[in-house]
């Protein structure tokens, strides 16, 4: 009796498989993932600064806006030039990771880990992870659920890596809507998502460290939609939104927040945000969840494109 298709191509994995954790668990790997850790906790990507230059020429001259988003420029330099944290809270690290078929998540997942204890070791990260029950820090930043991770299997040969470092502060303003949501009149529609968007900002005033970035999901369910919220963090602030609807409600939303005159740190200006990004999922009937992910006007996002044969570039 022949061997079974199975029975011949099963040592043909093998060798791929082989060869792929190989590659995942190799130097190079090792080290891009690191230096992406790195660069994220201090260097902002180019168009968040670019964004703030823009933001603090708008600002009334010798206004607090105006000093206070300079004093955010000449953070961003000494950090860059001194290979700093840009801020003291380094935040939860949030990786969202796209990888072909065979490759191990469970290893992906270690790699991460090892490059976070690292940066933890060289202080570019500060000991964030605390345990909920005892209070106590591993000291490590690695615990439960700490780093976050999000995969997506892709036909791509290469691994691509975007992390964001997600602040505590921004973090405990970001929030949830059920819509209809009657205190503010707020329907199951897109005048209804502008409405409870623009309230979240309203609420937060200056304790998300604004200017802020604003990802939002509409619908889903409950921890899909923080999920796809944050995601949406990832793109660039001059981007704009493949759905023409969800772009002109970007533009809408941005322009009635920086309306509100919370301005940088709350101490009053024209630009309480940055930016606005909008995603959607589907969701069953009986919910309509409109999710808020504040950022703040330190967006550490950066992704990066490792090939099988180790080359890495920053591609974010």
């Amino acid at each position: 009796m022949g061997k079974s298709l199975a029975s011949w191509t099963r040592p043909w994995r093998r060798l791929i498989l082989k060869s792929t954790m190989e590659w995942i668990d190799g130097k190079g790997f090792r080290e891009a993932v690191s230096e992406l850790v790195r660069l994220a906790a201090c260097e902002l990507p180019t168009d968040v600064e670019t964004a703030l230059r823009e933001a603090q020429a708008a600002e009334a001259p010798g206004s607090s806006a105006e000093l206070t988003l300079s004093l955010f420029l000449k953070n961003i330099a000494m950090a860059k030039e001194r290979q700093a944290p840009v801020c003291q809270d380094t935040g939860l690290p949030i990786f969202f990771i796209s990888h072909p078929e065979g490759v191990s998540r469970r290893l992906l997942t270690r790699v991460c880990q090892d490059a976070v204890v690292w940066a933890t070791t060289k202080q570019y990260l500060r000991h964030n992870a605390v345990d909920s029950v005892t209070g106590k820090n591993s000291g490590n930043n690695i615990g439960e659920g700490f780093p976050a991770f999000y995969f997506t299997e892709w036909d791509d040969p290469a691994v691509e890596m975007a992390l964001i470092l997600k602040g505590g502060g921004s973090e405990n303003v970001s929030c949830q809507y059920s819509i209809p949501y009657a205190p503010l009149d707020a329907g199951r529609d897109l005048e209804g998502v502008r409405r409870v968007v623009v309230d979240a900002v309203r609420r937060a005033e200056g304790k998300g460290c604004p200017p802020g970035i604003l990802g939002v999901c509409i619908g889903g369910d409950r921890s899909g939609g923080y999920a796809e919220s944050k995601h949406q963090l990832l793109r660039r602030l001059e981007d704009v939104n493949p759905d023409p609807v969800l772009a002109e409600l970007e533009g809408r939303i941005l322009t009635d927040a920086n309306r509100l005159g919370i301005g940088p740190l709350g101490l009053g200006g024209k630009t309480t945000l940055l930016g606005v990004k909008i995603g959607k999922l589907h969701r069953v009937p009986a919910s309509f969840f409109v999710t808020i992910s504040y950022m703040c006007w330190e967006n550490r996002r950066r992704s990066i494109r490792i090939e099988q044969d180790g080359t890495w570039r920053i591609t974010g």
